[in-house]
C-alpha cells in the first residue's frame, strides 16, 4: 500500500486575490511536508468553472510548483481532460514532457473526459464524443512521447508529420492512468493497460468486484503504451488525530463540506441524455454523508477519519480488496485550519504509514507484451 495526496483546490468565497493565493500556498506547504514525510504521490485535477468546489484549472502549473519544492514525491497530472475542445493532444504531449523533465522523471499522467455539464457545456463539447476522443488521445500520447516524429489522421484530430518536443525524461514514458468515476471505466482502463485511478467513494463490496474484474481483464490487454500499468488507486479523506472523537468529528466536517460542494455540481447525465454517460457517475456517492471507517450502512465505508488505530483498520480493509494506493483529500473550502492539516499529516506518517511499509515494495509496473507499444 502506498499513499498520496489529492487536490481539487477548493476556495471559499469571497474570492479575493489574497484568498486565492493563500489556498494555493497552503496546498504547496502541505505537499512539501508530504514529500518530507514519505508520501508517494501528489495528484491535481483539471476542472473549469466549478465555483468553490475546484479552482484547479491549470494543474500543470500547480504541479510544476510542487515539483520545484519537493525531491521525491511523484507528481500526478490527474486528470488531463482528453477532449479536443479542452486540450489539444499536441499541447498535452508537450506540457507533460516538460513537466516530466522539470520534475526529474517524477510524472504520472492521468487521463479522462470530464463529467459535469458545467464544464462540457462551457467548452461547447459534445458529450456523445468524449469517450471516443479520449480513446484517440491515450493511444496517441505514448507515440508522441517516444517517436522521433509523428503524424496522425483521426476522427477528432489530425496532424502532419512533425517532431514533438521536448521528449519525456522517463523511459520509455511516464505511467498512464484513467480516472474511474463511471461504471465500466475500470474495464476501459484494463483493456488499454492503464492504471485505474479511482475517484469514487463506493463501498468495499462494490470496489472489490470492480478490482477483481480489472485484474482479470488487464491480463488480456493490448496496452496503448510501452508497458502495462497494473495499479489500482482510490480516493479517500484524511484527518488523523490522537483523540478519536476529535478526529472523527473534524473528518466528518471535512467530508460533509466536500459533499455539499459536490452536490452543487450538475452531472452531464442530468442535462444531456447521452449514451456515453449512462449514469450520474461520482455525484450520487458524493451527495451521501461521509463519516468514517466504522460507519453504519447508511454512511460511506472506509473513510480515514479518527485516531491512527481506526485509520489503520480502514486501510487494512482497502488493502484486503486489492487497492494498491490511496490518495487523500486533506481539506475542502479550508474548513480544516492549516495547522491541523499539517498535524494530521505528521501523525499519519508517524503512526499509520509504518504499519504498511512492508507492502509498499510491490512492483508498480509490468512490461508490455512484445508489439504492445
Amino acid at each position: 500500500m502506498k499513499f498520496g495526496i489529492f487536490y481539487e483546490i477548493s476556495v471559499p468565497r469571497p474570492w479575493t486575490r489574497e484568498r486565492e493565493r493563500e489556498v494555493y500556498m497552503n496546498c504547496l506547504e502541505q505537499v512539501k511536508l508530504a514529500d518530507e514525510l514519505g508520501f508517494e504521490q501528489v495528484w491535481a485535477v483539471e476542472h473549469h468553472f466549478l465555483e468553490e468546489y475546484s479552482h484547479c484549472s491549470a494543474p500543470e502549473l500547480f504541479l510544476t510548483a510542487c515539483a520545484m519544492v519537493t525531491k521525491n514525491i511523484r507528481v500526478g497530472h490527474g486528470i488531463v481532460v482528453c477532449v479536443p475542445e479542452f486540450n489539444h493532444p499536441i499541447k498535452i504531449a508537450e506540457r507533460t514532457a516538460t513537466l516530466d523533465i522539470l520534475s526529474g522523471g517524477r510524472l504520472e499522467v492521468g487521463t479522462g473526459r470530464s463529467a459535469t455539464w458545467t464544464e462540457l457545456g462551457g467548452f461547447r463539447a459534445n458529450p456523445d464524443d468524449t469517450k471516443k476522443s479520449w480513446d484517440e488521445f491515450v493511444r496517441c500520447l505514448p507515440k508522441m512521447w517516444m517517436q522521433e516524429s509523428f503524424s496522425y489522421q483521426g476522427e477528432f484530430w489530425s496532424m502532419p508529420e512533425r517532431t514533438i518536443l521536448p521528449k519525456v525524461y522517463q523511459r520509455p514514458h511516464p505511467p498512464m492512468w484513467v480516472a474511474v468515476t463511471s461504471p465500466g471505466t475500470e474495464l476501459d482502463a484494463a483493456d488499454r493497460g492503464l492504471g485505474s485511478l479511482g475517484l469514487t467513494f463506493a463501498g468495499f463490496a462494490e470496489q472489490e468486484k470492480k478490482i477483481r474484474e480489472y485484474r482479470r481483464r488487464i491480463q488480456l490487454c493490448e496496452p496503448v503504451g510501452a508497458f502495462v500499468n497494473e495499479q489500482v488507486g482510490t480516493t479517500n479523506f484524511l484527518f488523523c488525530h490522537e483523540d478519536n472523537d476529535i478526529g472523527v468529528a473534524t473528518g466528518k466536517r471535512l467530508g460533509d463540506t466536500f459533499n455539499y460542494l459536490a452536490a452543487q455540481l450538475i452531472s452531464t447525465r442530468e442535462v444531456f441524455a447521452s449514451r456515453s454517460y449512462q449514469s450520474l457517475g461520482l455525484l450520487p456517492q458524493l451527495r451521501r454523508a461521509a463519516t468514517g471507517p466504522d460507519a453504519s450502512s447508511e454512511q460511506a465505508e472506509g473513510l480515514c477519519f479518527g485516531d491512527p488505530a481506526r485509520i489503520i483498520r480502514a486501510i487494512r480493509r482497502w488493502e484486503s480488496i486489492g487497492v494498491d494506493r490511496i490518495n487523500f483529500l486533506l481539506n475542502a473550502n479550508e474548513v480544516v485550519p492549516q495547522e491541523q492539516v499539517l498535524a494530521s499529516l505528521r501523525l499519519f506518517a508517524k503512526e499509520v504509514m509504518p504499519a504498511f511499509a512492508a507492502s509498499a515494495s510491490k512492483p508498480a509496473l509490468a512490461p508490455a507484451a512484445a508489439g504492445g507499444a
